[in-house]
């Protein structure tokens, strides 16, 4: 959901990595070598969705011990500790233009995380990830501001349109107010891109998102402590906290992180849109929420809307 390189889709190809030196004479089996090299950063990158959609399935098993907003705060509390052991980020040198920017990166983290929490303890896993991605992809387009877009922005609606079930008369397949919070969190999501793009211009490696998540964690603090109290101290549930917070947040970062060193940014962004779908199957296989013909058509479309308009910036670019 959440990844602090989403923000990939609206950024330049990355540059291929520098080749191995290699002898003039052709080595056999050098093609499969290549196909190999090729795989590997594209299942890092399904391993980190896998994870962080797994993930999120178990922080909804969490929550009927800690509440939508423990969770949260367990998540993001948890995450920021083991980054900032991990990351040991400096906090001299930096202007206010800086650190305003990291706090506006933690607020955007702490409420694209609360609603969606708050949207999946209402409606299935794979439903919200479906409207959470209109967000990134509503920026998408707006950036391009190409003609074909609306072709994707048209798709994405109809997905929507599938997925409320509003055609078949079935408005209250999906609860309104856990539909508001997917989209809201989807809105969070672009702002995150946002100010994710501009702490790591501004911070090296992961310092800023250790930083940011940080922040999120303070400010999701008094609203766990409000919903949960003394649950959060429960020592099963910390561990579980745990486990939502690595499978989530920390294993993906540094998958992706490690991905973006080898796969070209275009690559990237288009498998980042697979989510949807593996969110669907995580709901399906951890939390037993069945998918309808209509509701797996629905989240194809959505699918189909992000690849393409991440497919037009390319083309846009290569053009220009």
């Amino acid at each position: 959901m959440d990844s602090p390189v989403k923000d990939i889709a609206a950024t330049p190809a990355a540059p291929p990595a520098p080749a191995a030196a290699s002898s003039a004479v052709p080595v056999a089996g050098a093609g499969a070598g290549r196909s190999a090299r090729r795989l590997g950063p594209v299942a890092l990158v399904v391993a980190g969705g896998l994870s962080v959609q797994f993930g999120s399935a178990v922080a909804v098993l969490l929550m009927p011990r800690a509440g939508a907003l423990g969770v949260v705060t367990l998540r993001l509390i948890l995450a920021a500790a083991v980054l900032l052991i991990a990351c040991r980020p400096k906090v001299r040198g930096y202007g206010r233009a800086d650190w305003g920017t990291v706090l506006a990166f933690g607020a955007a983290m702490s409420g694209m995380n609360i609603l969606f929490y708050l949207s999946v303890a209402r409606i299935p896993l794979g439903a919200a990830v479906t409207l959470e991605v209109l967000g990134p992809l509503a920026l998408s387009v707006l950036a391009s501001r190409r003609l074909v877009n609306l072709l994707w922005a048209g798709l994405a609606l109809g997905g929507v349109f599938l997925l409320s079930g509003l055609g078949s008369g079935g408005l209250g397949r999906l609860d309104p107010l856990g539909a508001a919070f997917a989209l809201a969190a989807g809105a969070m999501w672009a702002t995150y891109i946002v100010f994710s793009a501009r702490t790591g211009r501004r911070f090296p490696q992961a310092d800023g998102l250790a930083l940011a998540m940080a922040v999120g964690a303070v400010i999701s603090l008094p609203f766990g402590i409000v919903s949960a109290g003394d649950r959060l101290l429960v020592p099963s549930t910390i561990g579980l906290g745990l486990a939502v917070a690595l499978m989530s947040s920390v294993l993906p970062y540094t998958l992706e992180l490690l991905a973006l060193r080898r796969l070209p940014a275009p690559t990237f962004a288009i498998l980042m849109s697979l989510e949807p779908a593996i969110a669907a199957t995580a709901g399906f296989l951890v939390l037993h929420q069945s998918l309808g013909l209509t509701d797996a058509l629905a989240i194809a479309l959505v699918i189909a809307a992000s690849m393409g308009a991440v497919r037009t910036q390319v083309g846009a670019r290569a053009a220009s």
